[in-house]
């Protein structure tokens, strides 16, 4: 049993994607980030940057409990666990790894900030936005040339795709027209009828 503390973002989706393909037995432990729960001291000692999603593995690799933060390493802790989706050839391997620190270096938090000061911020900041969303567009960019002649980011399917696709499903919060990216749009519609996809953003606490 692995428990996930987890809340509806994009990372949180990221975790819930990766264990129903991989068909991990798992428990949801809501943390209200509207609410401040990221903060709570138990929390904490899961997740020291109090940051969604977390887990615990009931079953270590040395039978014993372990816990790990950050969505990238929760997935990459999880593709080797099952030995699905994280490939143990080198050179698959990279090419699977170097999409999933793209996602989690660029694509992620640019689009967050793009969600922050187009969506959220009180103060509406022309040069903030304008930055975020172009950078957006960049990033849409690198994908969709990625995608040529491949239905997924490093060819096979994997972790990667599991980490990219949920932060495109809020592409209309970032200004994206995604006919402009035709590459992205058939990949998103691939990624959205896979059965696990769908149960796993089908969940709301």
């Amino acid at each position: 049993m692995i428990d996930v503390y987890y809340w509806g973002t994009p990372n949180g989706h990221k975790v819930t994607i990766a264990l129903e393909e991989m068909g991990l037995e798992y428990q949801i432990f809501p943390i209200n980030i509207s609410e401040n729960d990221q903060f709570q001291p138990d929390f904490l000692k899961i997740s020291p940057n109090n940051k969604i999603p977390a887990i615990v593995d009931q079953n270590g690799p040395r039978g014993e409990p372990i816990s790990v933060f950050e969505s990238g390493a929760i997935l990459q802790y999880l593709g080797r666990k099952t030995g699905l989706f994280y490939p143990t050839d080198e050179q698959q391997r990279v090419e699977v790894e170097q999409w999933l620190m793209w996602q989690m270096g660029g694509l992620g938090p640019m689009l967050g900030q793009n969600h922050h000061f187009n969506r959220f911020a009180k103060e509406k900041i022309p040069y903030a936005i304008d930055r975020y969303i172009n950078e957006t567009k960049r990033l849409y960019g690198v994908l969709e040339k990625q995608l040529i002649g491949l239905d997924y980011v490093a060819g096979e399917y994997s972790i990667a795709d599991m980490a990219i696709f949920p932060w495109l499903c809020r592409y209309e919060w970032q200004s994206i027209e995604l006919d402009e990216f035709p590459n992205v749009k058939a990949y998103m519609q691939r990624m959205n009828a896979r059965p696990a996809v769908q149960k796993a953003l089908s969940i709301h606490v």
